[in-house]
């Protein structure tokens, strides 16, 4: 008699090892969900509403925590964290249909969550940077004509987006001014705007004056590093053009940054800031909304990787997340030349 031996199996993995094992065709994506695990948290409840969230959840087999008082009415507001597969998310969202209190709208809420699937192509912003002190080429691309070649290297290359930068936002770099800004970019959107070139130009800038004069100019999205702390105007500029906007966590601003940056949870701690910011946005008319958790900006070595690690969480967010760790400290080479930085960028993306 053979050995029988266990091992564990990954939700991204399911549909596979079923097919391995040869369940049947017919009903084996509809079985994955019961393979399929989510951990969701849930805010802000009154304990009559975490209550009848709790039972439901048990009437399924899954199960749902919340805080200790909860069950003795002597709480106002929870928490909570209800796990259970995929299939039981369903259904428990199903259940909250029919229940008061508005747990209605949360079972809507919870059914798209289980049943929203990471389907869309990644990305690529290729960027080139308009300044003599970036980390990665500081003055490198200064020259106009070396950087009107490498924007084109880099669509050849396949990028989707191209991001302009004119002021380095490294760890404690000083600001550029508006109008030194423009000066550095008119050359290159001048070259865009004359050789018709149609890949999707964003430019990084905190400064509402520099944001209207590159929308004015052939820009459609502003990265904002500093997520609208910087120059409260320039929502109300991207929200004036219509044009989309990525939206960044920073901690403090780049002079003061790194200085012994400190998170109790730091994942949880940048998806609230970045969902008030999504708010705001929102307020405004902006519709077209990129987020990036901001690697590196404010972060530890730690941070960085344990927000990478725990990236699905910013999925019930609703919007793309940008991600950029090409060459940053995080891969632990900062003297090492961009050969051996972009080959473990590559590797790490």
């Amino acid at each position: 008699m053979q050995e029988v031996f266990i091992k564990e199996i990954t939700n991204k993995n399911i549909l596979t090892e079923l097919q391995q094992i040869g369940f049947d065709e017919e009903y084996r994506i509809v079985a994955s969900d019961k393979y399929k695990y989510k951990n969701i948290k849930i805010y802000n409840i009154s304990a009559a509403q975490a209550n009848i969230i709790k039972q439901t959840a048990l009437t399924v087999g899954a199960d749902c925590a919340t805080h200790k008082e909860v069950i003795r009415g002597n709480i106002e507001l929870s928490n909570a964290i209800l796990g259970g597969s995929i299939s039981q998310i369903k259904k428990i969202s199903e259940k909250l249909k029919y229940q008061p209190f508005k747990l209605g709208e949360l079972g809507e809420k919870l059914y798209k969550l289980a049943t929203t699937e990471k389907n869309k192509k990644t990305k690529l912003f290729g960027v080139l940077n308009i300044t003599p002190d970036s980390f990665s080429d500081g003055g490198k691309y200064l020259n106009t004509k070396d950087a009107e070649r490498h924007l084109i290297q880099l669509i050849e290359d396949g990028a989707d987006a191209i991001d302009i930068g004119a002021e380095s936002t490294r760890p404690y770099s000083q600001g550029v001014e508006p109008g030194e800004q423009i000066n550095r970019l008119k050359p290159i959107l001048d070259f865009i705007k004359n050789e018709n070139i149609k890949t999707t130009i964003s430019v990084d800038t905190r400064s509402s004056k520099v944001a209207e004069y590159v929308l004015d100019n052939g820009a459609s999205i502003i990265n904002d590093t500093s997520g609208f702390n910087f120059d409260r105007k320039i929502a109300d500029i991207i929200a004036k053009y219509h044009s989309g906007v990525i939206i960044q966590h920073t901690k403090g601003m780049p002079e003061n940054m790194q200085d012994k940056p400190f998170y109790i949870n730091v994942a949880e701690e940048i998806y609230l800031s970045l969902k008030n910011k999504i708010e705001y946005a929102q307020s405004l008319g902006i519709k077209d909304i990129i987020i990036d958790p901001g690697i590196g900006f404010g972060k530890t070595k730690e941070n960085n990787f344990e927000i990478l690690n725990r990236i699905e969480e910013f999925y019930s967010l609703e919007y793309p997340i940008m991600v950029g760790v090409s060459r940053k400290s995080l891969l632990g080479i900062n003297n090492n030349d961009n050969d051996l930085k972009d080959s473990l960028s590559l590797a790490l993306s």
